[in-house]
């Protein structure tokens, strides 16, 4: 795969974001516009960084797809369709449905379930708790973007417009870094912020991106471990409850007889699962919670980057490392790669196989910003100049997100 070169975004002297203006973004009560108001904050973030430090990739350039991405789960894009399409192709959710749908012709006028097993699968993906992933990638979108994206902030405000900036004023915004580790610790932070601000100053192009590589992994290892309940949540999200999706299924197959409906239930109340509809409602149910942590298992698994390329982030990485990073000489990024990439020098085996594991997570993250550190189409902006028109009114914009 070719890779872009960084120089060509050499950007020069634009404002960055400022605290304040963070601060308001975190403090969006929509989190659908707050998530795109954050990618696009994020992308500010990078190129002002970037006009700092000769226009390579920096963690906020990787933190603008990944929080596009994210906003395709809290707006909860193409997930219930997902959802519905597996159902549709499993074998043993198919049959589940036919027995759900054998019970109720069974159990209701036969007029009322036309096109039945759609309506079904539909009924049974929108049972799935979506929405709950949808809830937990929007708190951690905004849990990182409220503590790193204002750290970004502070920090490129002590800068002038020709990147200096005054060494005790850089002493004092590290000092004001909490010790200690994540998640509550932000040690990492003050390592990182330290990283970038030498690669301002120095004129060696590898000893720049070793820098900035380091900086990028060692924010990763701090935003990753304060992400990992809200992931593990997200994952864990999906659970049918049998009874709700069995009481959905009659409000739409008898919509206008409440009398009617009432004694159905009451009927399956009274001799619980010995019903034939109830016993295939609790056989779906459970496919579908299979069917629905695997769709939200893939959805958060997948990184659209620019130009449309997807990264499987269950598959080992479709790249290779720049030259200036093949091999690597700073002994603290040495000491830090030996801890989260377990195969040193090899893309081998980054595919991540279990998402909610930190360390699976950060062997592929840490080799993701190695292969792509100096790819300049990364810091091309996320949305259109009409979006972000749209999204500077206050309005959330139209077109592909």
């Amino acid at each position: 795969m070719s890779q872009p070169t960084a120089d060509a975004h050499r950007l020069g002297g634009r404002v960055p974001p400022s605290v304040p203006g963070v601060d308001g973004i975190a403090a969006h009560a929509d989190p659908v516009v707050r998530n795109l108001l954050i990618t696009h904050c994020y992308h500010e973030l990078s190129r002002a960084l970037a006009d700092r430090t000769g226009g390579s990739a920096n963690w906020c350039t990787f933190a603008v797809w990944a929080s596009k991405q994210v906003g395709q789960t809290i707006r909860q894009e193409d997930l219930e369709r997902t959802l519905e399409r597996l159902l549709e192709s499993s074998p043993e959710a198919s049959a589940a449905v036919g027995l759900v749908v054998g019970g109720l012709r069974r159990a209701v006028p036969r007029q009322a379930l036309d096109h039945a097993a759609r309506l079904v699968r539909r009924t049974a993906a929108a049972t799935a708790r979506l929405d709950a992933v949808s809830e937990a990638s929007a708190r951690g979108n905004l849990k990182v973007f409220a503590e790193v994206a204002r750290e970004f902030a502070r920090f490129l405000a002590l800068f002038d417009g020709d990147g200096t900036a005054d060494e005790r004023r850089v002493a004092e915004f590290l000092d004001a870094l909490r010790p200690g580790e994540p998640p509550e610790g932000q040690r990492y932070l003050r390592q990182a912020f330290t990283r970038y601000h030498r690669a301002m100053t120095t004129d060696d192009p590898k000893r720049r991106a070793e820098l900035l590589l380091l900086a990028n992994v060692e924010i990763g290892l701090h935003e990753q471990t304060r992400l990992q309940p809200e992931i593990a949540a997200a994952l864990e999200a999906p659970v049918v409850d049998p009874r709700e999706l069995e009481r959905r299924l009659l409000d739409l197959v008898l919509p206008d007889n409440r009398v009617l409906r009432w004694l159905r239930l009451a009927f399956l109340t009274v001799i619980g699962r010995r019903d034939p509809v109830r016993v295939a409602v609790d056989r779906l149910a459970a496919h579908v919670r299979t069917l629905a942590r695997r769709t939200v298992t893939a959805h958060l698994m997948t990184l659209a980057l620019p130009g449309g390329e997807l990264l499987d982030l269950g598959e080992d990485l479709p790249a290779r490392f720049p030259p200036l990073l093949a091999e690597p000489a700073d002994p603290e990024l040495l000491a830090l790669l030996a801890t989260v990439d377990p195969t040193a020098n090899s893309l081998l085996d980054t595919a991540a196989r279990d998402w909610a594991d930190l360390p699976d997570r950060m062997h592929f993250i840490a080799d993701m910003f190695r292969c792509h550190a100096q790819r300049g189409d990364l810091l091309d902006p996320p949305f259109t100049d009409e979006q972000v028109a749209e999204l500077a009114a206050g309005r959330r914009p139209t077109g592909r997100l």
